[in-house]
């Protein structure tokens, strides 16, 4: 794991299904750009937020 990183959750629709993926990574964008790498053409993500610390 790098410095800085954080948990950010993914909510996507993977294959017309609604998915909520957890992340880490840097910033929201790296986010995107991992899952987009793991899933490809078949991902439209929705949404990126960080999860909050409790």
């Amino acid at each position: 794991m790098k410095c800085g990183t954080k948990c950010f959750t993914v909510h996507a629709e993977i294959n017309g299904k609604l998915q909520t993926i957890p992340v880490t990574a840097r910033t929201s964008t790296q986010a995107r750009k991992v899952i987009s790498l793991e899933y490809g053409d078949q991902l439209k993500i929705i949404a990126v937020k960080a999860k909050t610390q409790s």
